[in-house]
C-alpha cells in the first residue's frame, strides 16, 4: 500500500487484495484494487475551484401533474441553497432546446447570497411546455462549464421522459465530446422516462444515477447530490495500469460502490501502460476488478503481473502522479490448495457483477415476454443477492418476483408489478455491498 496526500486535498491510498498462487500452466490473475480518499484539508470544501451547472427538464410532461414542475424548482432551489460561497453555478432550462436560465451571457454565477436569491427568484418563472432533446442540454452545459477557471465541473441532470427530439446517435455522440470535460448526476423523476437512456448519460458522463418516482422527494434527493459535489476536492483521477511485456488486460471494472465498465475506456499512457477514468474524488473509497491474463510459467516462478497507480489526468495538461500505488503479482505453485483458494474479496465482486447482469437480463426477458428465462434469471438474482447480503437489492428484488426459497434461486414473477419497482430495480441493479471484512 502506498499513500499521497495532494496539497489542500485528500490522502489517496491504494490496496490491492488477491490470491497471487497460479497453478502450472495458469494465467489469468484477478486482483481487487481498493482506493481510498482520506483526510481533505480544505474545510470549505471545494470553493472556487468547483463549478456546477444543474439541467432541469421544463419539457410538456412536467406539468401532469402540475406539481411535479413545482417540486422540480424547488429541488433546483434547495440545490442552490446548498452551494458554498465561490462555486461557479448556472441553469439550464431543457426541452427540445437548451435555454440559460440563470445567470445567462454564456457565463456562469460566483454562488453568494446575492446570486443565490437571483437565481431563485429565475427559477419561479420557469414552466412547462415543449419536447425532449437532451443533447442540447448536455452541450450547453459543457459551454458554461468550459467557461469557467475551476477544477471540478459538474452536472445535474434532470428528467422525465423519454429522449424523443433526437436521434440516440446524436445523444451518443453529445456523451462522447462530453466524456472527460464534466462529471454528471442523472435522474428520472416518475415513471415516464427510459431507464437505459438516464444510466447511460451517468455512465458516459462517470457520475451517479437514480430514479425519484415521487416528486415530492426531489428535494432531498437534490440536496443530497450537491452536498456529495461540494464535497469533491480532486478531479480527472484514472487509474493507470502498467503490465510488463507479454501480458494482457482483460478487463478493469469499478464493482463498488457500484458496477461500471472501464476497460473500453483506456487512454494510452506510455510504453505497456494505460489510464482508466474514474472521475472526481472526495473523501470516499471504491473498488475495481482487474483481470490480467500472463505468460504461462514454470513452478516456482514468479513476477510482477501489474502495478496500478493513480493519477490527475486532464486533457488539456500533463498528468500528475498521486504517489499510491498498489502491485499485483503472479506465483506459480504445485501446491493445490493454494492455487485454487478463491480470494474472499474477488470471489464476493465477481458474485455482485453477475448479480447485475442477471437484473438486467431478466427485466429484458421479462419485456420481451420470455417468462421462463426471467424467472431463471431473476431466481439467480435472488439467489446472489442472499449469498452477498446485499439486502436492498432483495428488497428490490421481491417487489418483483415472489420468492419461494431464495438459497436456490427459486422464484415465480409476480403477475402485476408496479412500474415505479420494476424501474427502481432496473436503475440501481449496478449498487453493490462490500465485501464483510
Amino acid at each position: 500500500m502506498a499513500n499521497f496526500a495532494k496539497p489542500g486535498g485528500p490522502q489517496f491510498s491504494v490496496d490491492v487484495y488477491q490470491n497471487e498462487y497460479l497453478p502450472e500452466g495458469g494465467r489469468e490473475v484477478n486482483a481487487i484494487v481498493t482506493v481510498t480518499a482520506r483526510g481533505g484539508t480544505a474545510p470549505a470544501g471545494p470553493g472556487a475551484s468547483a463549478a456546477v451547472v444543474l439541467m432541469v427538464d421544463c419539457s410538456g410532461s412536467m406539468d401532469y401533474p402540475p406539481t411535479k414542475m413545482r417540486n422540480a424548482r424547488d429541488a433546483t432551489a434547495a440545490a442552490v441553497d446548498t452551494l458554498r460561497d465561490g462555486v461557479h453555478f448556472g441553469i439550464v432550462d431543457g426541452t427540445h432546446v437548451a435555454r440559460e436560465v440563470y445567470p445567462g451571457g454564456g457565463r456562469l454565477a460566483v454562488a453568494d447570497p446575492t446570486t443565490r436569491a437571483q437565481a431563485k427568484q429565475a427559477l419561479r418563472r420557469l414552466g412547462a411546455g415543449g419536447g425532449t432533446a437532451i443533447g442540447t442540454w448536455l452541450r450547453l452545459a459543457d459551454r458554461l462549464l468550459a467557461g469557467a477557471d475551476v477544477s471540478i465541473r459538474h452536472g445535474i441532470l434532470l428528467t422525465d421522459g423519454r429522449n424523443e427530439h433526437e436521434s440516440a446517435a446524436e445523444l451518443k455522440d453529445t456523451l462522447d465530446a462530453c466524456a472527460g470535460r464534466f462529471t454528471c448526476d442523472a435522474r428520472g423523476v416518475g415513471t415516464d422516462w427510459e431507464v437505459k437512456e438516464v444510466t447511460g448519460i451517468a455512465s458516459a458522463l462517470l457520475g451517479t444515477a437514480d430514479i425519484v418516482a415521487d416528486p415530492a422527494r426531489l428535494t432531498e434527493d437534490f440536496t443530497r447530490i450537491m452536498e456529495s459535489t461540494m464535497g469533491k476536492e480532486v478531479a480527472d483521477v484514472a487509474l493507470r495500469v502498467w503490465t510488463p511485456v507479454g501480458t494482457r488486460i482483460k478487463f478493469v471494472k469499478q464493482v463498488a460502490p457500484s458496477v461500471e465498465e472501464l476497460t473500453a475506456r483506456r487512454t494510452e499512457a506510455g510504453p505497456r501502460a494505460g489510464d482508466y477514468p474514474t472521475g472526481s474524488w472526495g473523501e470516499e473509497s471504491r473498488d475495481y476488478h482487474l483481470c490480467v491474463e500472463v505468460p504461462a510459467a514454470g513452478l516456482g516462478q514468479e513476477m510482477l503481473a501489474a502495478r496500478v497507480s493513480l493519477v490527475t489526468a486532464r486533457p488539456d495538461g500533463p498528468a500528475q502522479n498521486l504517489g499510491a500505488q498498489g502491485l499485483v503479482r503472479a506465483v506459480w505453485t504445485d501446491d493445490m490448495a493454494a492455487s485454487t483458494s478463491l480470494n474472499a474479496q474477488v470471489a464476493h465482486y465477481t458474485g455482485q457483477a453477475e448479480l447485475a447482469q442477471a437484473i438486467r437480463e431478466g427485466l429484458d426477458l421479462r419485456k420481451a415476454g420470455d417468462m421462463d428465462g426471467a424467472t431463471a434469471k431473476l431466481g439467480r438474482a435472488v439467489q446472489l443477492a442472499g449469498v452477498s447480503g446485499n439486502a436492498d437489492t432483495a428488497k428490490l428484488l421481491a417487489k418483483v418476483v415472489d420468492v419461494v426459497d431464495a438459497p436456490t434461486g427459486t422464484v415465480r414473477l409476480k403477475a402485476k408489478v408496479a412500474e415505479a419497482d420494476e424501474m427502481t430495480l432496473e436503475t440501481r441493479s449496478t449498487k453493490t455491498v462490500r465485501v464483510k471484512k
